[in-house]
């Protein structure tokens, strides 16, 4: 974890280089073909660098300034984000904090816009599909960064997480919310290496041990100190049980579920369709056909996220926190025994 020092381009884009040179090429391909669709992208990408230059105009979150009297600078902010019980949502943050976490959806909603017009025009040749296929890793990559800022903002919310571990998260989420080109590969690259190989790899459940999933994820580059941290010795129960749920996807109390039926039903091994039918709901598939779907990721922490909310509202057994809590508390436990010399723990249970 970095608390990376804000790099917006002199032009004040929400878009690195790297991504300006895919929608240069995105718009080349697609305008001479679909035009509509062009137009329509254009106007989503002008809005969007509207609210960019009006998130950039704003002061820095951490300037000092004074309302009703109040003193308010960078440390004072910290000092609220840590006392929030979630309860209110977006509506306890400061306003560019909020513009902030809008403008990044909004660059979600114009990948994904661009990602569905480029595989529609897959059948002209393989050049609109490897279109498709990089544009789709820009929107994973957004989608990290979403997540990542979730999971910090989940963090703050928890009863039972340190003092310190939630001004780290604070001020990291200051960070992000204070510079719109920062991307999870630049505070969080273990993450996002974690979530890219997770994105890669479907869960097959078998015989719910998770073996073929843990190899599944190392032969796609997982980060090695995120399955190590699951691998140590002294890794909790918590830890495992959050450990599974991020390996297939599904929470404690479903996987509890699945398992009480095969044995009800005398199964060595399962398929998603049974699972399906047992839990009487869809199960996604992070990647499918070739190409990974990103949202179904996201929809699958979010799943886990509100099963851990509730446990800890309701007492019940599991998690209190997903697998990436867990890395993340750790991690932010770290960075705040540098900065004041101190022992950092060995789990995520700080």
């Amino acid at each position: 974890m970095t608390s990376a020092a804000p790099k917006l381009s002199p032009e004040g884009s929400l878009f690195d280089e790297s991504e300006t040179r895919l929608i240069d090429r995105a718009f080349a391909a697609v305008t001479p073909v679909a035009p509509g669709d062009a137009a329509t992208l254009r106007g989503l990408l002008g809005r969007i660098n509207e609210l960019s230059r009006l998130i950039e105009s704003m002061p820095n979150l951490r300037e000092p300034s004074s309302l009703a009297g109040e003193y308010r600078d960078g440390s004072t902010l910290i000092d609220h984000l840590c006392r929030s019980d979630g309860l209110s949502g977006d509506l306890d943050l400061p306003l560019k904090a909020t513009m902030s976490r809008t403008l990044l959806v909004s660059k979600i909603h114009f990948f994904s816009a661009f990602v569905r017009v480029s595989a529609s025009l897959g059948d002209r040749g393989g050049s609109y599909a490897a279109l498709a296929h990089d544009l789709r890793e820009e929107l994973a990559q957004a989608i990290y960064t979403q997540l990542a800022e979730e999971l910090l903002l989940a963090l703050l919310r928890k009863p039972d997480v340190k003092d310190e571990i939630k001004r780290e998260a604070a001020d990291q989420l200051i960070a992000v919310w204070d510079n719109a080109e920062l991307e999870i590969d630049d505070f969080c690259p273990m993450l996002e290496s974690t979530w890219h190989a997770r994105n890669r790899i479907a869960a097959d459940l078998g015989s719910l041990l998770g073996t073929t999933e843990y190899f599944r994820l190392v032969c796609e580059d997982c980060a090695p100190q995120f399955l190590d941290f699951f691998a140590r010795d002294e890794v909790s129960t918590a830890e495992k049980q959050a450990f599974e749920e991020f390996l297939f996807g599904m929470t404690y109390e479903e996987l509890s579920t699945l398992r009480r039926a095969m044995r009800e039903e005398g199964l060595d091994a399962v398929t998603s369709t049974w699972a399906s039918r047992v839990l009487n709901r869809k199960i996604e598939h992070e990647c499918a056909v070739g190409e990974i779907d990103p949202i179904s990721l996201y929809r699958s922490y979010f799943r886990r996220q509100l099963a851990a909310d509730f446990r800890i509202m309701a007492g019940t057994e599991g998690p209190s926190r997903t697998a990436e809590a867990y890395l993340m508390i750790f991690l932010l436990n770290q960075k705040a025994a540098e900065r004041t010399g101190a022992r950092p723990a060995t789990g995520g249970e700080v």
